[in-house]
């Protein structure tokens, strides 16, 4: 793919968070709706087209902990918040040459993360678990070797110890199960398809309602094929 051609070119291991959902958006997986943006024009643009409330955050090939370094800003609600959040988060990011993606505020309660790794001795291999700040507390994670399909995209669901916040819980609806398997089945395809890419990982995927959404998105490419 083009996105990944030009990352390699340029010796780059990792794509930015926005090129990473390009790449997931083109295998049908469902993303925030968002604009890359590189001066307040753009901005003014961007807040026309996609509408308040909005996620300002800094977007660069070498950031990983953004929200750590204080370079994201969630449920801005006006112009003259939007405005500042740039303004910070483009002096955040002024030696590193990177952009802002303006975003959509997506609101759920249940986080799950979806990922995938290339490993020496199985290849790709798909993974599924509670996401958002529990991935790394709980590691209540599962994972399949590649290719999977939807059965067994269904079937790792359930072998997750939180598998209960995939139904109806606390007046939230079950989350679309079909969707999900979706991602997952698209997910391995990728890490098939795309030889270069070693890892993706997809975190948080909220739940909005009942339907699964790639808030943040990190995929990490390899030059060996």
């Amino acid at each position: 793919m083009d996105i990944i051609k030009k990352a390699l070119k340029e010796d780059r291991t990792t794509l930015s968070e926005h090129e990473s959902k390009e790449l997931l958006r083109a295998y049908g997986i469902p993303v925030t709706r968002e604009t890359e943006v590189f001066d307040e024009h753009d901005l003014l643009d961007a807040i026309r087209k996609i509408g308040f409330p909005l996620v300002i955050k800094a977007c660069s090939s070498s950031l990983r902990h953004k929200t750590e370094q204080g370079l994201v800003h969630v449920d801005i609600r006006n112009e003259q918040e939007a405005v500042s959040a740039f303004k910070e988060t483009m002096t955040g990011i002024k030696d590193d040459g990177g952009s802002v993606l303006v975003q959509e505020m997506v609101k759920g309660k249940r986080e799950l993360v979806i990922g995938l790794t290339r490993d020496p001795q199985f290849g790709p291999c798909v993974m599924f678990g509670l996401g958002g700040i529990f991935t790394e507390v709980l590691h209540d994670i599962i994972f399949r070797v590649a290719p999977i399909d939807k059965q067994c995209a269904l079937d790792m669901m359930q072998e997750i110890k939180a598998r209960q916040i995939l139904e109806n819980v606390r007046g939230m609806p079950r989350a679309d199960l079909d969707q999900l398997a979706d991602i997952l089945v698209k997910v391995g395809n990728i890490g098939l398809e795309q030889k270069t890419v070693k890892e993706i990982d997809i975190n948080p995927v909220i739940l909005v309602g009942s339907n699964p959404v790639a808030v943040d998105a990190l995929v990490v490419l390899t030059q060996e094929a």
